[in-house]
């Protein structure tokens, strides 16, 4: 994959330019973006892969939910479902896209959640709503910029910082580096929960953060049991078991179970994998599976797994939290 990556490399200088072109057309109002008079955020990344957007927009909701009247707006990735959908009492994992059905099954009525590729149309319908939202907030839009969101936060991982890479097809960026400033705030994800004041400030000097920009660190913390619908099992009980993960990357995950002393066979899909049939008879044989939560809403359409299927909680951990907490307070309270 690398080699080929190499091969590709005089492409990469097309990639940057046209990438560019787009923002700056965007910048100066060639492209035109659409901006609204409540607050609306959008959480993203400048790569592709997987970098906490997930659990940053759950540590939002879980801040915002008792200040105002929430909704969420994702692409809906993968979904059976076309056009606008708001979540209801029959959405899934299939007619919602996994993300935004963990997000309505965690939260249920305190917030809405919604999908729709355009997210000018998706915003559109959900100011129409009977009770209409006060904040809404943007699932992967750091691209999109048919939206003016008010406020942008940028992750990128600590393993794999933005600074570090290139644009596709060499590297993994979805636009040029430059695209960071844009941000509100940058959130440095999936740290470990070691990194020392000295290390942080090296990142810092690395991102060059603008005047109005704020940099974060955050940590992943994981639950001390797993769960399903109707059990629970402290993670010191657990023995040989099967981890099943559908994630973009899902080393900190086996990382952690082996530092917790786990013993277990990894089946490793790629990101958003629809599980099938097949799978599921494989899933059968074993005696007890542990996956992501993000995972389980897709295995949650084979009822014959309920009975030995559980999933490990997270949550995100942000450093200078009050700080963080208070950016975001202040920006929906304009």
């Amino acid at each position: 994959m690398k080699f080929l990556r190499y091969i590709l490399f005089p492409i990469m200088p097309i990639y940057y330019l046209v990438t560019w072109l787009r923002n700056a057309f965007y910048d100066i109002g060639v492209f035109k973006s659409k901006s609204y008079n409540f607050p609306v955020l959008a959480v993203g990344n400048l790569t592709v892969g997987g970098t906490g957007k997930t659990p940053m927009i759950e540590y939002l909701i879980a801040l915002l939910k008792d200040e105002k009247r929430v909704a969420t707006l994702s692409r809906g990735y993968k979904r059976s479902s076309e056009g606008f959908y708001l979540a209801d009492e029959k959405a899934n994992a299939k007619n919602l896209g996994d993300e935004p059905f963990q997000f309505y099954r965690k939260f249920n009525n305190a917030i809405q959640v919604a999908v729709d590729a355009d997210r000018q149309n998706g915003i559109a319908n959900l100011i129409q709503q009977q009770i209409a939202p006060e904040v809404i907030l943007l699932d992967d839009a750091f691209q999109h910029r048919k939206v003016k969101a008010g406020f942008y936060i940028l992750l990128t991982t600590y393993y794999n910082l933005y600074t570090n890479d290139w644009v596709l097809p060499t590297g993994d960026l979805r636009e040029p580096r430059a695209g960071a400033k844009r941000a509100n705030c940058i959130v440095v994800t999936k740290c470990p929960d070691n990194l020392s004041a000295i290390e942080k400030e090296k990142i810092i000097s690395q991102i060059q953060p603008q005047v109005n920009q704020s940099v974060f660190f955050s940590t992943i913390n994981y639950a001390d049991e797993v769960l399903s619908e109707e059990k629970k099992i402290p993670l010191n009980e657990l023995k040989d078991f099967t981890l099943v993960t559908g994630i973009a990357n899902a080393a900190p995950l086996v990382h952690y179970l082996k530092t917790e002393g786990l013993h277990f066979e990894h089946l490793d899909y790629k990101d958003h994998h629809d599980f099938t049939k097949q799978d599921m008879e494989l899933f059968k044989s074993k005696s007890l599976i542990v996956t992501t939560e993000k995972d389980y809403m897709r295995l949650l359409q084979f009822d014959a797994l309920k009975e030995n299927v559980f999933y490990l909680p997270i949550e995100v951990q942000i450093d200078k939290h009050e700080e963080f907490d208070a950016r975001v307070l202040d920006f929906i309270t304009i």
